[in-house]
Order: structure tokens, then C-alpha cells, then sequence
């Protein structure tokens, strides 16, 4: 193996016997929490290596130092050190920030009133060794489910989707086999619902598809793969000019597809590393963007745009600076809020003109941010990790109108109904109201 950092961490100080076995190998790699090459390669060779204890890591970035002829990883010097994702790290050492599990998991759908909180009932879906990492700050029930309010469909990923009504019973579900996320982070692209379908994407390191299922039956109406690595973008659906778009945000492509048959539309080049942000759309223009070691915002007239849109006029206006990791924008009436990386500063643009109102502006008291901004009444909400919430007012001057915290960490983004705003902590579930 071979060592890029100056510090030696304790993983790297593991010896590995020549004489273990493939599984030994595979465990011990599991349990320190690392990704190899070899995998990352697919290498053919990779029983024979591991068999003989001999493994290459995936330190910096995904760029190989060696000169491997069994790999398809890249070569060549590595990429420089990307300080927010080794903070994003709680270990401290250089790697995957992932976790795994040596217990049982209940995969469950809750129903609580949305007036006193209590549950009204709960439905155990699956229950499960999960076998595959996810990231250490997730779990493994990151994906949101949707609802056309008759039915519920709860999504898991590699678990499943289910269908259930209103009173939690099953009606049906759908296995799509087993995801394979880069680095072990986990999954969490949520299902997308219109009309009478559902559409699912499945973007990860081995065969990508994107699939349109019936919601009343579950069974595939049609089935496209897709040329992806991972992702954990959820589709964006909108009708414009009759047609009902769906549209995808990915690294390599950017696409959009018919939601009749799954024909592709448009496509043009993707965002950066790591797409995770939702497209959004105004009037007829989507919004996509990404900021995962660079930044990327397209805004894109879909009545316009067929075939390959590279260069061409569909691309209404662009913007390479201060865009989201995780968090996805938000668009309220004619403003694009975003987030810069995943941190408290914020930026906003008329999002028919591309002109910025204001940002980046620094939230003070904000620190890292993953859930996405919310807004309504005249006021945008943006809350970080940490509890608090810092309330600005909509428009394209910027102002801050309050500061609020709660004694509880907070990844999910907040949910807004009527006069409500719901907000899920890693501790408890929260609902705010005005006061009477």
C-alpha cells in the first residue's frame, strides 16, 4: 500500500498477513472503515491481491499514484487535500467518512398527529443486517417518502418501496435490487411523484438506471440506464408545453426524460462530483446546480431545449461560485436562495436574469449547514446542524429578522403546512407555530 499524508494513522499501521484469506481481507477493510482502489476499479485481479493481503487505498481524492495495469482508476498526481471534507471526518483521519453496523435494523413508516405529535401508528417494513456503509452523519433511512393523499410511498433505497394507505396498510411493494454508493456513504435520493406515476433513480457504482413505476401497482411502465456513477439527486418533475419532464441532475449528464415512455429530451454536461441537490423550476426554467470541489448552477428554458444542449440558447444563464453541496436551493416566487458548500452563507439571484440580489452573505451564528432553506410568509428559514435557526426576510435586500435555537442537532430540512413548520431532530420532532 501506499501513504500520501505526513501523519501515520492508526489505520495505516495495520500489517495484513500474507496469508490471509479474500473474507479476512474484506472484513478487515470493512471494519477499519476504507475504500480501495481495487474496488473502486472493479479489478479483475482483485481475489488474487486480496488473497495474498495486498490492497491499494483510495487516499486523496480518485486519482491512483500507481501504475496498475488491472485498473481503470485514473493516474497521475492526486488531487490537493479538500480541507471541509477531511473536517467532515469526526475521526480525524483522511478517508471515507462512513459507518457500519453489527445490528438489526427495523426499516418503518410513522404516522404522527400533526397536532399533538402522538403516533398514530407505526408499520415495520423490513427488518435487516445492513451489510453496506452509509455515511457517519446519516443513516440508513435517509430518503423521504411521498404521498398523493390517498397513499403513501416509503422509500428505502435498497430496502424497497412500499405502498401503503393511510391507515398503514400495505398494498404493495418493489424490490430494485442492491445499491453500490461510492465510499460507502449511503444512499438518499427520494422518489419522485406526478399524475400516476413514480420514478425512481438509481445512480451508483454499478449498472445506473432510472425507472417509472405505476403507483397503483408498482410494476415498471419503463426502464433507461443511464451512463452514471453515484448520486443522491432527487428527479424533478414539471410539464411544459404538454410534455412532462423529468428531470435528472447527475456528475457526467444532465438529462431529461419524457415521464410517458422515458425518452430522453435534452442533455447537456453535468454538474460537479457528488450531485446531490434537487433541480428546481420557475415558469418553465429549471434551476440545477452542485458544489461538491467546484460549483456549477445551469439555469436551462426547457421549452427550448432538445437533444444535446451544450453551448446552446436553452442555457439561459450560468454561474460557477458559491453553490450547494448538500443542501437544495430554494426557489420562492421570482428568488433562488442558495447556500454556499455546506456552510452558513448564503446567496440570492433573480432567477429569471441570473442577476444577484445580494451574497454571499455570512449568517453569523451559522455553522454547517445540510439541510435545505425554507420559506414562506416572507421569510426564508436556514438551519444548521447545530440547532439554530436564523429566519431572513424574502425579497432582494438582505436581512436578518431573527435567531432562534433548539437543544438538538438537525440534518433534515424542515417541512412547512398551513401555518406550521415541522422540523425532524436527530432527538425529537419539533412543531412551530406563531403564538396565539
Amino acid at each position: 500500500m501506499f501513504e500520501l499524508m505526513r501523519r501515520h494513522p492508526d489505520w495505516l499501521k495495520v500489517k495484513i498477513g500474507s496469508g490471509d484469506t479474500y473474507v479476512k481481507m474484506k472484513s478487515l477493510l470493512r471494519n477499519a472503515k476504507l475504500h480501495t482502489i481495487c474496488e473502486e476499479a472493479k479489478c479483475p485481479n482483485i481475489a488474487e491481491c486480496f488473497e495474498s493481503g495486498t490492497a491499494v487505498f483510495l487516499i486523496l481524492g480518485d486519482i491512483c499514484t500507481r501504475n496498475c495495469r488491472y485498473c481503470n482508476v485514473k493516474h497521475g498526481i492526486p488531487l490537493p487535500l479538500n480541507t471541509e471534507e477531511q473536517n467532515d471526518n469526526q475521526s480525524g483521519r483522511r478517508g471515507p467518512p462512513s459507518k457500519s453496523t453489527d445490528k438489526i435494523h427495523e426499516f418503518a413508516l410513522l404516522s404522527v398527529d400533526k397536532n399533538s405529535g402522538s403516533i398514530l401508528w407505526k408499520k415495520v417494513l423490513r427488518e435487516e443486517y445492513p451489510e453496506d456503509g452509509t455515511h457517519h452523519l446519516g443513516s440508513w433511512a435517509s430518503n423521504s417518502p411521498v404521498t398523493d393523499g390517498k397513499n403513501i410511498y416509503a422509500y428505502f433505497g435498497s430496502r424497497g418501496l412500499y405502498c401503503l394507505d393511510m391507515q398503514g396498510n400495505l398494498k404493495w411493494k418493489r424490490d430494485f435490487g442492491k445499491m453500490e454508493k461510492r465510499h460507502s456513504f449511503g444512499e438518499g435520493s427520494s422518489p419522485a411523484l406526478f399524475d400516476d406515476r413514480i420514478v425512481i433513480l438509481w445512480d451508483h457504482e454499478g449498472p445506473s438506471f432510472i425507472v417509472a413505476v405505476d403507483k397503483r401497482t408498482g410494476q415498471d411502465i419503463w426502464k433507461v440506464n443511464r451512463d452514471e456513477s453515484t448520486s443522491w439527486s432527487t428527479p424533478h418533475i414539471v410539464e411544459v408545453g404538454g410534455v412532462r419532464q423529468v428531470v435528472t441532475s447527475a456528475t457526467n449528464r444532465i438529462r431529461s426524460y419524457d415521464l410517458d415512455d422515458g425518452r430522453l429530451i435534452w442533455e447537456t454536461s453535468g454538474m460537479t462530483a457528488n450531485a446531490i441537490p434537487t433541480p428546481v423550476t420557475l415558469d418553465g426554467t429549471a434551476f440545477l446546480m452542485s458544489g461538491f470541489r467546484g460549483s456549477a448552477l445551469l439555469a436551462i428554458r426547457l421549452d427550448e431545449a432538445r437533444g444535446d444542449i451544450s453551448n446552446s440558447d436553452a442555457i439561459l444563464w450560468s454561474l460557477a461560485r458559491d453553490t450547494p453541496y448538500t443542501p437544495s436551493p430554494l426557489l420562492y416566487e421570482d428568488a433562488l436562495y442558495f447556500l454556499k458548500s455546506n456552510s452558513g452563507v448564503v446567496s440570492c439571484f433573480n432567477a429569471r436574469t441570473g442577476v444577484a440580489y445580494y451574497g454571499p452573505e455570512r449568517l453569523e451564528g451559522v455553522g454547517t449547514v445540510y439541510s435545505s432553506p425554507v420559506g414562506a410568509a416572507g421569510r426564508v428559514y436556514i438551519t444548521d446542524r447545530e440547532g439554530t435557526t436564523v429566519v431572513i426576510r424574502h425579497g432582494p435586500r438582505f436581512e436578518v429578522l431573527a435567531r432562534n435555537s433548539l437543544d438538538d442537532g438537525f440534518d433534515a430540512s424542515p417541512a412547512l403546512v398551513d401555518e406550521y413548520l415541522y422540523m425532524r431532530g436527530q432527538q425529537n420532532l419539533y412543531c412551530i407555530a406563531e403564538a396565539e
